[in-house]
């Protein structure tokens, strides 16, 4: 695992063991630039992943003998350096199930750049791939809130550590079960499944077919109707299968869509077991999303979950913002052409900040860790990180940090909570926003603000930086 990695991060950390500044300290923010699906708001997740990942930090042997082969002939005590590698940095994290913004922190990485440079690579694959998939199941349970939501997408994942975390993430972001397994026995998530094609086909008759599976699973029955013809054979055989576990003393749970117009199909079925007195029977439907007007109460979701297929990644990046210098931190920048990739410099905490009287969730604030302002309640001027002019004040606030302390000198400090702790932690943030905010279609910009002193300090050594060009300029001219 520790080779889960980019070659440009092993090559770093050997220039920087030659140069001997491999324990020169450096902070890092790890944070997304763009929403995606459009707009709205992001899950975040993926920290448990990250905390297991580096408890089990280490180079072996295997791994040892693999970097030497490579073509940069890496100096021999190179390796020794690596056999004595732990993580022992401090790392700063959101909860997962949290709701988050662009441009704030989401984790901090404290530490040797010796270390903090190996792990970038790891951290945003775990945590880009988990919050896009959480993301992607909240705005799924916006579109469905009140059906049962199963994650269907083993099958259609980008291999099996996508489908076994992704079954998490979406889980943890309000679904109500998994078709995987292992997802099911490593994290507690229940587990459904119904039959396939093949058991129909299998049979001589799509009847028996029903009457045998109803026979091995009595109490667990829900049948796939649409092999054949969905109105005209699947649904009736399903009536009849029903009817006869009835005088059984038993219940069918549900009937299964699968293909063709989940809306007028699902209208018609519903229709037709309602008629047959079975008005307790379940439509359940997968290959599909919320269909206008369609009458299913259970929905199996699968490829445009696991790999959210209209925005499949999260733009997340890893950017250092502090380096060791003179025996203290100071601010480093990147600048860009390009405005938005414009770094935000210095060692920052986030605040989400929450009005006493409504509860709800006023705006982010990212503050320097050394402001005390936010800390004690005092009052606070909220503006527009790019327009200035806009602004506001807020002064009967609650600031609940949302950094918190995960690794402090490589020691694990946070408790991971369960996954229905983390679910629970989920719904309490939807709550804690306006609904303008969370809506589908044409949200509300939710401000994500610099303190003043951030704000400041950005400006400075944006104007240092293009002040020393300049004069570069001068010298080579």
């Amino acid at each position: 695992m520790i080779l889960h990695t980019d070659k440009y991060q092993i090559n770093m950390m050997y220039a920087h063991w030659k140069e001997g500044t491999q324990d020169r300290r450096a902070v890092f923010d790890a944070y997304f630039r763009k929403l995606p699906f459009g707009n709205g708001f992001a899950v975040f997740a993926g920290l448990e992943r990250i905390v297991r990942y580096l408890r089990s930090l280490h180079f072996d042997e295997e791994s040892l003998a693999y970097l030497r082969e490579q073509e940069e002939g890496y100096d021999e005590g190179f390796f020794d350096e690596l056999r004595r590698f732990r993580f022992t940095g401090n790392l700063y994290s959101v909860e997962e199930g949290t709701l988050v913004f662009p441009n704030e922190p989401l984790i901090r990485v404290e530490g040797r750049i010796f270390e903090a440079q190996l792990i970038e690579t790891a951290l945003l694959n775990f945590m880009n791939y988990q919050t896009l998939v959480a993301t992607k199941a909240a705005r799924i349970k916006q579109v469905a809130p009140q059906d049962i939501l199963l994650e269907f997408g083993s099958r259609r994942a980008q291999e099996a550590d996508a489908a076994l975390w992704g079954a998490r993430a979406a889980y943890l972001a309000g679904f109500d079960a998994t078709s995987n397994l292992l997802a099911g026995m490593k994290f507690g998530i229940p587990a459904k499944g119904t039959h396939a094609h093949s058991w129909v086909q299998i049979h001589d008759s799509e009847e028996e077919a029903f009457r045998r599976y109803a026979e091995a699973l009595p109490d667990q029955v829900t049948l796939l109707v649409d092999t054949y013809d969905t109105l005209k054979r699947g649904v009736p055989n399903a009536i009849r299968i029903a009817k006869d576990m009835e005088k059984r003393g038993k219940r069918m749970q549900s009937i299964r869509l699968d293909s063709g117009d989940l809306a007028y199909l699902s209208i018609q079925a519903r229709r037709m077991l309602d008629e047959a007195g079975l008005s307790y029977v379940k439509i359940v439907a997968s290959n599909d999303l919320k269909a206008q007007g369609a009458r299913i109460d259970v929905w199996g979701v699968g490829t445009q979950l696991i790999t959210a297929a209209d925005d499949p990644a999260l733009g997340g990046v890893y950017k250092l913002v502090a380096r060791e210098a003179n025996g203290r931190y100071e601010p480093a920048i990147k600048i860009s052409g390009n405005p938005e990739k414009v770094t935000t410099p210095g060692i920052k905490d986030v605040y989400r900040i929450i009005n006493r009287e409504t509860d709800k969730a006023e705006a982010d604030y990212i503050a320097l860790a050394d402001e005390k302002d936010v800390k004690k309640g005092e009052r606070l001027k909220l503006f527009h990180p790019s327009h200035p002019y806009i602004y506001k004040y807020v002064e009967n606030y609650v600031a609940e940090p949302l950094l918190k302390p995960i690794f402090l000198n490589g020691k694990q400090v946070y408790e991971l909570p369960s996954l229905e702790q983390i679910r629970e932690h989920h719904k309490r943030q939807l709550a804690r926003f306006w609904p303008e905010y969370l809506r589908k279609l044409n949200p509300e910009i939710y401000p994500v603000d610099l303190s003043q002193r951030t704000y400041d300090l950005k400006t400075e050594w944006i104007r240092r930086y293009l002040k020393t060009d300049k004069d570069q300029g001068r010298r080579k001219n």
